[in-house]
C-alpha cells in the first residue's frame, strides 16, 4: 500500500504558478480507529489487543493532564505535542493577561531522523557524509497515483468521514507543490522541539 495522490492543475489566476499540474494527496473515506490500531499493535507483540485498548483510550485523558500543567509531551517515534493559543494585542501592559487568550490549539513537532545519502568532500579535502532530516513517520512512506478523489478501502473499518479527502496538499515550492521524501540507511534519531508553532 502506499500513500494516494491525484494529478491536480493550479486554475488561480492570480498565483505564480498558475497553470501547473501538481501531485495532491487523497485519503481513505474513513479514519483508522482505535480498535484498529490496538489489533495492529497486537500483531507486533505479545500484549492483549483489550490491554493495548484500554491504554490507547487512557492517553487522551493522560495527555490533556500533562497540558493542564503546562508540560511539554515527547511520544518516542512520534514527535512532541504542547498547547499554543492565539492572544488579543492590547495596548497596556497590565491589559495583557489570561482574558486575552482567544484560540487553543495543540502543537505538534514530529520526531526527525538524520537519513544518511552519500558522502562528498569538505574545503579541507575530507570525505564527509550528505545527509537529509527526514521525519521518522513519513520517511518510509511510498506515494502511487490513483484517478479517484477519495479513496474507498473496505477493510478501513467504521469511522467518520474526512470532509478533507481528496483537499490536502504538502508544503513545497509554488504554492501546491509536493514536498520530497527520502530514505536510506544509517538513521541517527534526532527529536527536536517545537519551538515554531504548527497547529496538528
Amino acid at each position: 500500500m502506499a500513500q494516494k495522490f491525484i494529478k491536480s492543475q493550479n486554475k488561480n489566476s492570480q498565483s505564480t504558478a498558475f497553470g501547473k499540474y501538481f501531485a495532491t494527496a487523497v485519503y481513505d473515506e474513513k479514519f483508522i480507529t482505535t480498535e484498529q490500531i490496538a489489533d495492529f499493535i497486537q500483531q507486533q507483540c505479545s500484549i492483549k489487543k483489550s490491554d493495548i485498548k484500554a491504554a490507547l483510550d487512557e492517553l487522551g485523558g493522560a495527555m490533556k493532564h500533562f497540558f493542564e500543567l503546562g508540560q511539554k509531551i515527547r511520544l518516542d517515534g512520534i514527535g512532541i505535542f504542547k498547547v499554543g493559543f492565539s492572544s488579543i494585542g492590547v495596548t497596556k501592559l497590565e491589559d495583557c493577561s489570561a482574558a486575552t487568550i482567544t484560540e487553543r490549539r495543540i502543537l505538534f513537532q514530529p520526531e526527525t531522523e538524520r537519513v544518511v545519502v552519500g558522502q562528498t568532500t569538505n574545503k579541507e579535502g575530507k570525505i564527509v557524509q550528505k545527509y537529509v532530516v527526514a521525519k521518522s513517520l513519513i520517511k518510509d512512506v511510498l506515494f502511487e497515483e490513483t484517478h479517484e478523489n477519495a479513496m474507498k478501502n473496505p477493510s478501513a473499518g467504521s469511522g467518520t468521514v474526512d470532509e478533507g479527502s481528496g483537499s490536502g496538499s504538502s508544503a513545497g515550492s509554488e504554492t501546491g507543490g509536493s514536498g520530497n521524501n527520502s530514505g536510506g540507511s544509517g538513521i541517527i534519531p534526532t527529536p527536536t522541539d517545537p519551538e515554531d508553532d504548527q497547529p496538528a
